[in-house]
C-alpha cells in the first residue's frame, strides 16, 4: 500500500483487517490488487476520491462482507452508521454491484426507507419544534422493519418499500417496493446504533442558538422513541461507525447533498426547510449519544471528508 495516498495509521489498519480475516496486510492488498479490473471504482465514485476511502472504508467493509458470506451458515447483517451527507447511498450502490462480481449478492437498505407513509408521517412528528416532514427517531415504520428483517433472516426473501427523498417537493415518500433474495444485508442510517441515554440531555451541550424549552422537552420524547430501535440494533450482527471528528461537518455535508439532489432530480429541501431540517440534526439527539454507539469499526473523518482512523472500535 505503499504508493497509495493514505495518511491513515496502518497499525490499528492491519488489526482490523486481521480480524476480518487474513493473515496480513500484504495478503488482504494483493487479493484485491489482483481484483482491482473488477472493482470499477470510476462508475461510482469520481476520478478525485481519495485512495483512503476506496482502500480504508470501501474495500475493508466488502472484506467482512466477503468472508462473512463465505465461512457463516447464517444470514448476516452489517450496519452502517453515518451522519447525512457523507456518502453512504454512493458507497451502497457500488457495495451492490461489485458483490456481483464476486459471485455473491449485497442487498443494501436505509432505515429511511421505513419511513412512515406520508399520511401516518403527518400524525407521527406532528407539532415538531422544528417542523420537519421526517428523520429523527419516531418518524419510522419499527414493526415493518422488524418484520421484514426476521423474514429475510428466516427464508432469505426481503421484501421492503423504498423511499425516495425527492417527492413531495423534497419532504419525501415511498416510491415503490424491492424484491430481492441477498446472500447478505447492509442496513445503513444516521442514527443507526444510537441508544437512549440515562444522564441529563442538557448539561454539556452548547448551541447557537440555545435549545428551546419545547426542542429540549421535545427531545425527551425522541429519548423514548429510541428504545423502539433496541430490537433493530440487536438485529445487526457488525456495525460500522463513519464518525466526524467534529459534529458541524455535517451541515456541509448535508447541504451539498441537498444541492446535488436538485441537480439530478430538481427537486430539494433548500432555505428554511434545510435549515430546519440541518437543526433537527443537530440537536434532536445528543451528540454523546454517537460517542456511544457500541461500533465494531469505527473510522474517523475530517472536514473533507478523508480518513483519519480506521481499526477496530
Amino acid at each position: 500500500m505503499k504508493d497509495l495516498n493514505i495518511e491513515f495509521p496502518l497499525d490499528d489498519f492491519e488489526k482490523l483487517i486481521s480480524q476480518i480475516g487474513w493473515s496480513s496486510l500484504d495478503e488482504w492488498f494483493m487479493f484485491w490488487h489482483l481484483k482491482k479490473e473488477i472493482l470499477s471504482i470510476d462508475a461510482f465514485w469520481d476520478k478525485n476520491v481519495n485512495d483512503d476511502w476506496i482502500w480504508g472504508l470501501a474495500l475493508p467493509l466488502l472484506s467482512q462482507a466477503y468472508k462473512l458470506n463465505i465461512e457463516s451458515n447464517d444470514r448476516k447483517i452489517i450496519g452502517i452508521s453515518a451522519l447525512p451527507g457523507t456518502g453512504k447511498t454512493t458507497l451502497g450502490k457500488w457495495l451492490e454491484s461489485i458483490s456481483l462480481k464476486l459471485k455473491f449478492k449485497i442487498s443494501v437498505i436505509s432505515i429511511d426507507d421505513f419511513y412512515l407513509p406520508s399520511e401516518e408521517m403527518a400524525l407521527a412528528i406532528r407539532n415538531n419544534p422544528w417542523n420537519v416532514s421526517r428523520g429523527f427517531p419516531g418518524s419510522h415504520s419499527i414493526d415493518l422493519m422488524k418484520e421484514k428483517l426476521l423474514r429475510w433472516k428466516n427464508d432469505g426473501q426481503l421484501n421492503v418499500p423504498v423511499f425516495d427523498k425527492s417527492l413531495r417537493k423534497g419532504l419525501g415518500d415511498r416510491s415503490h417496493w424491492k424484491e430481492e433474495t441477498p446472500d447478505l444485508l447492509i442496513i445503513e442510517g444516521w442514527f443507526l446504533g444510537v441508544k437512549p441515554l440515562s444522564i441529563d440531555l442538557d448539561s454539556s451541550e452548547i448551541f447557537s442558538p440555545p435549545l428551546s424549552p419545547y426542542e429540549s422537552s421535545y427531545r425527551d420524547n425522541i429519548q423514548n422513541n429510541l428504545n423502539n430501535y433496541l430490537d433493530i440494533w440487536n438485529m445487526i450482527d457488525e456495525i460500522w461507525h463513519l464518525k466526524p471528528l467534529k459534529f458541524e461537518y455535517m451541515n456541509k455535508w448535508k447541504s451539498n447533498q441537498e444541492k446535488s439532489m436538485f441537480v439530478k432530480t430538481g427537486s430539494c429541501l433548500k432555505d428554511k426547510k434545510l435549515n430546519d431540517f440541518i437543526r433537527m440534526l443537530n440537536v434532536s439527539i445528543p451528540h454523546k449519544s454517537f460517542d456511544l454507539i457500541s461500533s465494531d469499526v469505527l473510522l474517523l473523518i475530517n472536514q473533507d471528508r478523508k480518513l483519519t482512523n480506521v481499526g477496530l472500535n
